[in-house]
């Protein structure tokens, strides 16, 4: 069922003209913080993937992509949901080395996503990868990256304040961690979003770990792929939203499955049959490399910069009618 919020007295910071100048400042200006922060090189990648690469992921496993059939090739084609997958493979490709690393524009269409303030069935985020060692494989490496990544966005908004001094979002650069499942003994009587929220309202940046296996409860924190993230070392990171009241998540990382892990997860999600594609097949033999990544989604880190209401104020998608017209009673513009 889709969600609209209306803030109490909101109004944009910004006109029409500097939104959109504002959007391509904030994209430049993390790039170029992010690509420091981490030694990542821009690459090019694909909209869509055959169906039998194995290379497109499948979320929460209920998501259904978006297909065609592609006559000049024999073979059925999928948008893909996120590059996960990808760019593990082409590290490899690429003959990258270890502590080097690639990022690349993310664009998607996910039909099933449920709409609201923050979610649109149209995703663009910048994805990144990055060669590890097996020794990188434990969670103060994973705590050292999300903290580089924090400093990226936080620098981005500073460079941004300068240029545009009356936008107001504060972001706070020391991130607080905490396991899924400390954060269920925190808060056991709420569901998994009031405890995200509770949690971000204290601490400012937030970062929830170990996100996709099942907790002392029987369900787990949120879905998680059982092919990309290993459950164990990965998170998700959080900023509270001042204008929406609530924590917003703006990246999903994580350091990758290796061949013990995958097999581990690929039985307890039940997707035995997923061994025998070309790319499972790979990672099950040894054949590419350990890495660590994710995605950040590039509307989102422009809402909160500029404080906005409503993800359709910096992406044009498509929403149902009762979103428009609330959305044009409040004077959201969506554009």
């Amino acid at each position: 069922m889709n969600r609209i919020l209306i803030p109490k007295n909101y109004k944009p910071t910004l006109d029409a003209y500097d939104t959109q100048r504002a959007i391509a400042f904030i994209k430049s200006a993390f790039q170029e913080e992010f690509a420091a922060a981490l030694n990542l090189k821009r690459v090019s990648a694909p909209l869509f993937v055959t169906e039998g690469s194995g290379l497109n992921d499948n979320l929460n496993g209920y998501e259904r992509p978006v297909a065609f059939d592609v006559p000049a090739i024999g073979a059925e084609a999928q948008v893909v949901h996120s590059l996960a997958k990808w760019k593990r493979l082409a590290l490899k490709r690429y003959n990258f080395a270890v502590g080097g690393g690639l990022y690349t524009d993310m664009n998607a269409i996910r039909r099933d996503e449920e709409l609201d303030n923050t979610h649109s069935i149209y995703v663009d985020q910048w994805d990144w990868e990055k060669i590890i060692t097996a020794e990188n494989r434990n969670s103060e490496y994973l705590k050292l990256i999300v903290r580089a990544i924090v400093g990226a966005i936080c620098a981005a908004n500073d460079r941004l304040k300068v240029r545009y001094p009356q936008l107001t979002a504060n972001l706070d650069r020391d991130v607080a961690f905490i396991t899924s499942q400390e954060l269920e003994d925190l808060y056991p009587d709420l569901t998994p979003k009031q405890r995200e929220n509770e949690f971000n309202r204290r601490h400012r940046t937030a970062c929830i770990m170990q996100i996709g296996g099942a907790l002392r409860f029987g369900a787990p924190h949120d879905g998680r792929a059982p092919d990309y993230d290993d459950w164990n070392l990965n998170c998700d990171i959080f900023f509270f939203d001042d204008v929406l009241d609530s924590a917003l998540e703006i990246s999903s990382m994580g350091i990758r499955v290796d061949a013990e892990s995958l097999d581990r997860q690929l039985r307890l999600s039940g997707c035995e049959n997923r061994r025998e594609l070309p790319f499972h097949r790979m990672l099950l033999n040894g054949e590419l490399p350990l890495t660590i990544g994710g995605g950040i989604g590039q509307s989102r880190l422009c809402m909160l910069m500029l404080g906005c209401a409503h993800i359709g104020e910096v992406q044009s998608s498509i929403w149902d009618n009762v979103t428009v017209a609330a959305c044009d009673a409040a004077g959201i513009p969506l554009l």
